[in-house]
């Protein structure tokens, strides 16, 4: 597997419009070949903003990088650049490998 992560500092006060974006956008991620699971967390609060991460988990690194190329990936990001003004700064990228995954028997989720 891997994770594809982008971290993103919001202005304070622009969480619930930052939120609204995620929460109103067609993502296009079910229709991609390769597509596991996707998450927006919010974390920890700054002084001058709230960081969020977005977190896609793929099957490889190679289906991650299909979708950066594809017309999915152009559709779900066209109006990316209308929301600049809630965040500090660019998102940062991080991709990971998966070493060890674990999962419950019980396989609850909140």
């Amino acid at each position: 597997m891997f994770i594809a992560m982008n971290r993103f500092k919001v202005v304070k006060g622009s969480e619930a419009a930052f939120e609204q974006v995620w929460l109103s956008r067609d993502t296009h991620l079910d229709k991609v070949p390769g597509f596991v699971e996707f998450h927006l967390l919010r974390g920890p609060e700054a002084d001058d903003h709230t960081l969020y991460a977005s977190h896609t988990v793929w099957q490889s690194r190679a289906a991650f990088e299909a979708w950066t190329r594809s017309e999915a990936f152009r559709a779900a990001h066209h109006k990316a650049g209308d929301n600049k003004p809630l965040y500090l700064g660019h998102p940062q990228f991080e991709g990971f490998e998966t070493i060890q995954a674990t999962r419950s028997s019980k396989s609850a989720v909140a």
